[in-house]
């Protein structure tokens, strides 16, 4: 098996992590509860692996296309924050649902974003070049948007301690070591061939995750599904309505198809997996309800991609416009 059959592969590997980590949850819960131990450095070890294959080292490149750049600021960081804003309202008096919510739905994906732009007939080396501009920004603006959208409960609801460290542990020393190794593969052949053996891991690290998260905390989704019912019509609400905000960034800079795809697929796709640490720092009476939340959100938008892959190119941004 080559690195290309293994990425081409990725949906339906996830899918299969998927559906067996929920059915090892749900027929064996107090050996699946025993996983939760494990998620921690999983999504580390995924972020290492994930970053190594993001070009920061090539930010300029990322950058060049600036009908591209711009569409793509607009549609994430503007356009779907008002999207959230509007479809989080009705969640300002359950505080662990409004976070978790607004932690998945503020942060663009920057990780399978790109197979999926790529399925759907996107320009997915655009994509991938945008990554490190997405991850930046999005570290940098979630806490002012948690601190517009949240209120006054924000100081109650985000407690900076936690946060941070799980912010420095799982996102910021990742990327750090990601941005230093491949920086010394150029120049030895050693760290080249640790980079090159990494390359290989992103796709199963991602499935592990899966496995790791969803065997442990469906037992909670399924035992919170009443608690979980007012979030459920947000995740629907910006499923069908956050490609409009991609399409709309896309029509005002005149993107060609291939390229307004790929702003379509980034407003619509989310960073649950990198958020979710964030939301496991939570303070104690809002943290397990606000990660099932973010864990569910990751099962609907699972299901939202593959009607998107085939809607996207042929009914929001039809071939040849």
């Amino acid at each position: 098996m080559t690195r290309d059959t293994l990425e081409h592969n990725q949906i339906p590997i996830y899918f299969c992590a998927v559906i067996l980590a929920a059915a090892l949850g749900l027929l064996a819960p107090f050996f699946a509860h025993h996983l939760s131990a494990l998620i921690t450095p999983s999504i580390a070890v995924l972020m290492y692996a994930m970053f190594l294959q993001i070009p920061f080292l090539h930010l300029r490149q990322g950058l060049s296309n600036k009908r591209f750049v711009s569409a793509l600021l607009l549609a994430n960081f503007i356009l779907v924050p008002l999207l959230v804003w509007v479809l989080t309202r009705g969640l300002a008096e359950r505080p662990a649902l409004l976070v978790g919510a607004l932690l998945v739905l503020l942060t663009p994906c920057i990780d399978y974003v790109v197979v999926f732009t790529h399925i759907g007939k996107g320009d997915s080396r655009l994509m991938l070049a945008a990554t490190p501009v997405l991850l930046l920004l999005q570290l940098a603006l979630l806490p002012v948007y948690l601190s517009v959208m949240l209120g006054a409960q924000s100081e109650v609801v985000v407690e900076a301690g936690p946060f941070v460290e799980a912010f420095l542990l799982l996102i910021v020393i990742p990327m750090i070591l990601a941005v230093v190794t491949t920086a010394l593969a150029r120049r030895s052949s050693l760290v080249s061939v640790w980079n090159d053996a990494w390359a290989w891991l992103p796709v199963p690290a991602m499935a592990l995750v899966l496995f790791v998260v969803i065997g442990s905390q469906i037992t909670s989704v399924v035992r919170d599904t009443n608690l979980l019912l007012p979030v459920i019509p947000v995740y629907v609400g910006f499923l069908l309505l956050a490609p409009l905000m991609g399409a709309l960034a896309s029509r005002l800079f005149a993107l060609p198809a291939a390229t307004a795809r790929a702003v379509t697929f980034s407003a619509s796709t989310r960073n649950s997996l990198v958020v979710l640490p964030l939301a496991l720092a939570l303070p104690e009476d809002v943290r397990e309800l606000a990660a099932t939340a973010v864990i569910l959100q990751t099962l609907v938008e699972l299901v939202g991609e593959l009607i998107y892959v085939r809607l996207i190119p042929r009914w929001i941004w039809p071939a040849g416009r």
